[in-house]
C-alpha cells in the first residue's frame, strides 16, 4: 500500500497595540450648538498600515436611553483582511496629563468594514461639566483610545514524508458520560431531594476531594455507600454530575448562580470559573449587586473584580436596584469595596483629592 504524504502547517498568533489620542477645542461650543457627533481624523497603528480608524463622540447619547450622555465609538473604516478582531479602552485625559474616567471592552469584537463599536453610556455630560477645568481644562476634551488587534503574524507551510495516521477522536468523556446517564455498573447512591441518583464512588473521588473524603471518613454513609445531599435542587446536582463524568460545561446560562456554590463546595475548580464566565456575560444593571455578593460569599475572585468594575461603570443606575439596597444593608464591606473601585476609576460623586483640583 502507498505512503500518504503528510502535510503541515503553523500559524503565530500576535497582538498589535497602539493608542491614539484626539483633543476637540470650543467642547463648550459644541454643546451649546446641538451638534449630534463628532469624528475623529482617521488614523491606523503605524505610517505603513493600511487599515483605517476614527472615533466617533456622541454628544448627547444614541438614543432615548443614554439621553444625556456623551456616548463614545472606535470604528473601523476600512481595512484590507476583514474582519478584524480587535478590544480597545477610552480615558478622558484630565488637566494634569493622566488617564480618567476608564471604560474597556470587556472581550475581543469582530470588527467588519464601516462597523463600530463603543460606549453609549460613557460619560454624563453634567458630569463632565461639572468638573471643569479639571476634565475640561481650557474647554478642551481629551480622549485617548487604547487598541489591541489579533493579527496573524505568519504562516509557514511545510510538508513531510512520512505515512500519515488517522488518529480517532478521543472519546472518553462521551464513555463516561453514558455510565452517568445510563447508570452502568453503579456503586453508590446520592439522594438530592428525595431522589436517588446512582454514580460511581471511584469517578466522583477522582474528581471532587470532597467527596473523596465522605467516602473516606468512617461513618454509615460511607459503609451503606448511600449518600444524602441536603443543599443542592436536582436540576444543579444533575448540571454538576455531568461535569464530574465528562468535563463538560453544562447549560449555565439559567443556572449559573445557583451551579457557583455547588462548584465551589464540591472543589470543582474548573466548573467554577465557566460558572464566573458565564456570569460575567450576563452582568447588567439589575444584577450587578447580587453578581458581586454572590462572588464574595464564594471567593470567585475573576468575578468579582469584573462585578465591580461594571458596578463602577454604572454607578447611578445600580445604586437604584432593589439588589444594591439589600447590599447596603446586609454587606457593608462590599459598599466600601465599591466605593474605593469608584473612587479610584474618579466616578465617585465626592470631591476628588485636593491635589487634583486646580488652583485658580
Amino acid at each position: 500500500m502507498a505512503a500518504q504524504c503528510q502535510s503541515w502547517g503553523y500559524t503565530e498568533i500576535s497582538f498589535q497595540e497602539f493608542c491614539y489620542s484626539w483633543t476637540i477645542s470650543n467642547f463648550r461650543s459644541f454643546l451649546r450648538e446641538s451638534i449630534d457627533a463628532v469624528k475623529s481624523p482617521n488614523f491606523s497603528s503605524a505610517a505603513s498600515d493600511k487599515g483605517r480608524w476614527c472615533l466617533k463622540l456622541h454628544l448627547n447619547g444614541v438614543d432615548e436611553e443614554s439621553e444625556g450622555y456623551l456616548s463614545v465609538y472606535l470604528a473601523l473604516l476600512s481595512c484590507p483582511k476583514s474582519p478584524v478582531w480587535a478590544k480597545f479602552h477610552f480615558w478622558i485625559i484630565n488637566s494634569e496629563g493622566e488617564q480618567t474616567q476608564g471604560m474597556k471592552s470587556p472581550r475581543f469584537l469582530r470588527f467588519l468594514q464601516n462597523q463600530h463599536w463603543g460606549f453609549k453610556k460613557f460619560i454624563l455630560r453634567d458630569f463632565l461639566l461639572s468638573w471643569e477645568p479639571w476634565l475640561l481644562e481650557d474647554n478642551e476634551l481629551s480622549l485617548r483610545c487604547q487598541v489591541t488587534v489579533v493579527q496573524d503574524s505568519f504562516d509557514i507551510p511545510g510538508e513531510g514524508t512520512k505515512p500519515e495516521v488517522q488518529m480517532p477522536r478521543c472519546t472518553l468523556a462521551d464513555e463516561l458520560g453514558e455510565l452517568w446517564e445510563k447508570s452502568l455498573f453503579t456503586d453508590c447512591c446520592l439522594v438530592v431531594a428525595g431522589q436517588e441518583f446512582w454514580a460511581h464512588k471511584a469517578i466522583l473521588a477522582a474528581r471532587s476531594a470532597v467527596f473523596r473524603a465522605m467516602f473516606q471518613r468512617d461513618s454509615e454513609e460511607s459503609r451503606t455507600n448511600r449518600l444524602e445531599i441536603h443543599d443542592l435542587e436536582p436540576q444543579v446536582f444533575e448540571a454538576m454530575m455531568g461535569f464530574i463524568y465528562t468535563g463538560k460545561a453544562p447549560a449555565l446560562h439559567s443556572m449559573a448562580d445557583a451551579v457557583l456554590p455547588a462548584a465551589d463546595k464540591y472543589g470543582l475548580a474548573r466548573l467554577k470559573v465557566m460558572c464566573e464566565d458565564a456570569l460575567c456575560r450576563d452582568l447588567c444593571v439589575e444584577n450587578a449587586a447580587h453578581t458581586l455578593v454572590l462572588a464574595d460569599l464564594h471567593t470567585a475572585g475573576q468575578l468579582k473584580t469584573q462585578a465591580l468594575d461594571f458596578i463602577t461603570a454604572h454607578a447611578s443606575e445600580v445604586s437604584e436596584t432593589s439588589s444594591w439596597k439589600t447590599l447596603v444593608g446586609s454587606f457593608p464591606h462590599l459598599v466600601a469595596e465599591a466605593y474605593s473601585s469608584l473612587a479610584s476609576a474618579h466616578c465617585s460623586s465626592l470631591e476628588p483629592p485636593p491635589k487634583r483640583l486646580k488652583q485658580t
